[in-house]
């Protein structure tokens, strides 16, 4: 329709290389399982992200190889059985890491944007 704007939506490729920080993130506070921690994201996004399963699933796969995160069995109510995942020490310093690089990424990106 005539004078509304289009919503503008974060490419995927620019997502990708923050994956790792968003999923460290959720777990700065605690150990969780899958399904929470895809709602601590979107809680923290305020619904603006929802992790694909499989993005969210490979990339416990590929922190945990990393050294980044430990998985281990537990249940939640009702005795359901549930793989939940903590953060390393490593897994710490990797999340201290990508915040930084957010950091200098921002500021980088901000020249080119915001008009002087």
């Amino acid at each position: 329709m005539a004078g509304e704007k289009e919503k503008t939506e974060i490419s995927p490729d620019v997502i990708r290389g923050y994956i790792d920080l968003m999923i460290l993130r959720a777990l700065r506070d605690g150990d969780s399982y899958g399904y929470e921690i895809s709602k601590t994201i979107a809680r923290i996004s305020r619904g603006s992200y929802a992790m694909k399963e499989t993005t969210l699933y490979s990339a416990f796969s590929r922190l945990e190889k990393l050294g980044h995160l430990r998985s281990y069995p537990g249940s939640v109510s009702g005795g359901r059985e549930r793989v939940y995942y903590s953060l390393t020490e490593a897994g710490k310093r990797r999340y201290q890491k990508k915040r930084d690089e957010w950091a200098l990424t921002k500021d980088l990106i901000e020249k080119f944007v915001i008009e002087n």
